[in-house]
């Protein structure tokens, strides 16, 4: 028996790609390597690229194969179709060779001396042109689940070569040059794993969006994994950050998670009777509830960080994965199925920063998941089967409700795609970063808002995707950090939407002077923090509210401080080891009335503006058990996340007084200043009020510094209501010589004391000449929007070399 038929996973490396294909030589690579450190990774055998050889060569086979594909035109969608099925077919049907199927039938029956009779596999293709960095097949090839026999187990092996032969398959290799017979197919036999009666999904070892490298990213669902690559579920969702996982000293051990997000998963598939798999309904309980608790995310994040670091150090140079994974729901163990290079960010040139901008806005279609940070423009083609697929046209906006890999022949052609459903880790969103094209997945409506034939704007420049009416304009503009000057004035970037911190990380800044929790908890939570407070004494109808927005949480008060801790912590994290400086909440008492119980908590102002907002808030006692929950959350970033690189700052603080008793409000909930060390607590004030100029010197003694408040400051020394009438906005601005002559004093007065002095408001974004007066008076940091970051940074370094 010729002994490259068949090899066992444990004799296997990278180094045996051709023969093994790209999957079965990584599971090789990590039983030999990974397993001795605890990554649990099921075995099985392979029937390798020599047997396919064989096969195909021993039974006429490849010359069938040659003759039915010559003079095609991948273009041609219906003669695609026909002549790959004739093939497919035609390989389905011819039996192995007597010496081929004996060796695979032997390896069958050691394998189930093994694991027991009958056991269960997985029989999965890999080819050998797969998953390389720079040829991802993106699910090109076929897997099957729940086989057990020796005659089922055939059957799947010639399936599994056949599909090397669907019409999306030939398509990619003629797209990407490879010879149809260069690129061979082995087959794995992989013990399953019960996921089925447990759960399963997808890890990358980097944010999948923007390229941060510095998170793992684990997506799952119940059941088997398929359906979340099909996008018939929106799996959950978890971030660790690396950087501190593990991390220790005197007093802790961090946890990282830093965010969580509770999908929709309203079926799975499991094992059946009938055939090897079916698709059921979840349970209520089911859908509530998150598929991991904490231990095992962060058990995973440490083994997609050893299997990054193992092929990092074997490829010679950082090497993000793409990784699969199933937790047995039997024995309730987790274990690596899959792993691979991940093939978009790994190649990518970080020192180059591309910026989408739309230059105008229109009316709005749909929204979703924001997929591939660009803008696209195109006529909008829905197709709710694919038996529409025919009718798409090169450079039309695809809409329809998922897609699997049948599509993948039309998804290349276009401009953009819309799904009704799937997330981050979807075959749309997967195949539309491959293809570099914006995906906006589960907009819900898109097929049913969307009609062919008009003319759309698909804009994932952002956190979220849009789907504009009509043709918006918008302009790409390149920069490159490589050629960017380091200034001596720190520039510090504003950011407000957890969602964008990780690509606006990239550019280059010396951290984040302001990051407002106001966003976070209108977006990410919805909900006054009173009412979370008090949620046993609310009315039944607002409790309903509640609960469906707080779903996988049954402590109304953990939610809030989890989810405003996550936000914040996506922030510090992206640009960590960096300052962030993290804004206590400043709603005003208009604004917290928006929230989900907010009318029965907030008082009718006739100027919000100057009311009860800021500090006065934070030791009130109707507000005070609500600011409890923002020092908690901060708290759980800095101790638990270990993110101590995020710093706080106090807004719209009238008094010395009023500073005084936040400090001390603060410290009886366990946050403390500790301005000496490195990774210590600083607390800083907003001067935005003139009582902060002309008592600079007392609120020093209270906090570590200041960061300027130009918009707060404008207004209340000019008498102008910012928010107010129209007839007199125009009167004056931040450039007015009595704000620029009290921030003058401010930082003068921090200068003398040593004390940080910073800027966090709008006017050195909007007035280019406000930035270099702040230079000429030696201000420590200017915060910035990131939209307008490099060209003040470069309008500050001409500045500063004309000092």
């Amino acid at each position: 028996m010729p002994p490259n038929f068949i090899r066992h996973f444990e004799e296997l490396g990278m180094k045996d790609v051709p023969e093994a294909g790209g999957k079965n030589a990584s599971l090789g690579e990590m039983i030999r390597n990974l397993a001795p450190q605890g990554v649990k990774i099921p075995g099985g055998y392979v029937v390798t690229a020599f047997a396919y050889r064989y096969f195909l060569a021993q039974t006429g086979l490849k010359d069938f194969i040659k003759q039915t594909l010559e003079g095609l035109k991948t273009t041609n969608l219906d003669d695609l179709k026909l002549r790959a099925e004739i093939v497919r077919e035609k390989i389905k049907h011819t039996e192995f060779p007597a010496e081929l199927r004996e060796a695979i039938i032997f390896a069958h029956q050691e394998a189930e001396k093994k694991y027991g009779p009958h056991s269960d596999f997985a029989v999965r293709s890999s080819a050998t042109a797969e998953d390389l960095p720079d040829a991802s097949f993106a699910g090109e090839h076929e897997t099957y689940l729940n086989i057990r026999g020796v005659d089922a187990t055939l059957k799947a092996i010639r399936r599994c070569m056949a599909s090397l032969f669907t019409e999306r398959a030939i398509s990619y290799r003629v797209d990407k040059g490879f010879d149809h017979f260069e690129i061979a197919l082995s087959v794995g036999v992989e013990k399953m794993v019960r996921s089925d009666l447990g759960c399963s999904g997808v890890m990358f070892t980097l944010d999948t969006e923007s390229g941060f490298p510095g998170v793992v990213v684990i997506n799952g669902s119940w059941g088997l994994g398929e359906l979340i690559v099909q996008g018939e579920v929106t799996p959950d969702e978890f971030l660790v950050f690396k950087e501190s996982f593990g991390g220790h000293n005197k007093k802790c051990f961090y946890k990282p998670i830093i965010d969580k997000k509770l999908g929709v998963k309203n079926q799975k598939m499991v094992y059946s009777d009938k055939r090897p798999t079916k698709i059921i309904a979840t349970t209520e309980k089911e859908r509530q509830s998150f598929i991991l608790d904490d231990t095992e995310v962060m058990m995973l994040s440490l083994w997609g960080m050893k299997i990054e670091e193992h092929y990092s150090k074997k490829i010679g140079r950082w090497t993000p994965m793409d990784i699969e994974w199933a937790k047995d729901g039997r024995t309730g163990e987790l274990f690596i199925v899959q792993a691979r290079p991940e093939t978009v960010h790994s190649t990518r040139d970080f020192s180059k920063i591309y910026e989408y901008v739309r230059l105008e806005d229109g009316k709005r279609l749909v929204s979703g998941i924001s997929v591939g940070i660009k803008i696209a423009i195109g006529k909008a083609r829905v197709i709710l089967d694919p038996s529409g697929i025919n009718k798409f046209k090169k450079g039309e906006v695809l809409v329809t409700r998922m897609t699997d890999p049948d599509w993948e022949p039309i998804m290349k052609m276009a401009s953009a795609i819309i799904t009704d459903q799937g997330g981050r880790t979807s075959h749309a969103a997967i195949v539309s970063r491959e293809l570099g094209i914006p995906c906006v997945v589960g907009s819900i409506e898109g097929t049913t808002k969307i009609k062919t034939g008009e003319m759309v704007t698909v804009d994932t420049s952002g956190s979220e995707g849009l789907v504009f009416e009509g043709f918006l304009k918008f302009k790409l503009v390149e920069h490159d950090v490589k050629k960017l000057p380091r200034t001596k004035t720190k520039i510090m970037l504003n950011i407000a939407t957890p969602d964008t911190a990780f690509e606006k990380s990239f550019i280059p800044s010396d951290g984040v002077g302001l990051a407002r929790e106001e966003f976070i908890i209108a977006s990410n939570i919805g909900i006054h923090p009173l009412a979370m407070v008090n949620f046993s004494k609310l009315p039944e109808p607002l409790q309903k509210q509640i609960n469906r927005k707080t779903l996988g949480f049954e402590d109304k008060v953990q939610f809030y401080i989890d989810k405003l801790a996550f936000g914040i912590a996506k922030i510090a994290a992206a640009f960590y080891p960096k300052e962030v400086i993290v804004r206590f909440s400043d709603f005003k008492t208009n604004e917290y009335r928006t929230l989900l119980g907010g009318e029965l908590y907030e008082p009718k102002e006739e100027n919000p503006m100057i009311g009860f907002r800021g500090a006065s808030r934070y030791y009130h006692p109707d507000f005070a058990p609500a600011f409890a929950l923002e020092v908690k959350a901060i708290k759980k970033v800095r101790e638990e996340m270990g993110l101590t690189n995020l710093l706080v700052m106090v807004p719209f603080c009238r008094t010395v007084e009023e500073g005084k008793k936040v400090i001390k409000v603060m410290e009886e909930h366990g946050l403390v200043r500790d301005p000496e060390t490195n990774s210590g607590l600083r607390v800083y004030v907003m001067c935005e009020i003139p009582a902060n100029v002309i008592l600079a010197d007392e609120f020093l003694e209270v906090f570590d510094g200041m960061s300027i408040g130009s918009n707060d400051l404008t207004q209340l020394a000019l008498g102008i209501d910012r928010d107010g009438n129209e007839k007199i906005k125009g009167i004056s601005n931040e450039n007015d010589q009595a704000v620029k002559k009290l921030i003058s004093e401010v930082i003068k007065v921090c200068k003398s004391k040593g004390k940080y002095i910073g800027i966090c408001g709008q006017a050195p974004s909007d007035y280019p000449e406000f930035a270099q007066f702040l230079v000429t008076l030696g201000i420590d940091s200017i915060s910035l929007n990131p939209d307008t970051a490099i060209k003040t940074r470069l309008r500050i370094y001409e500045q500063e070399q004309k000092r």
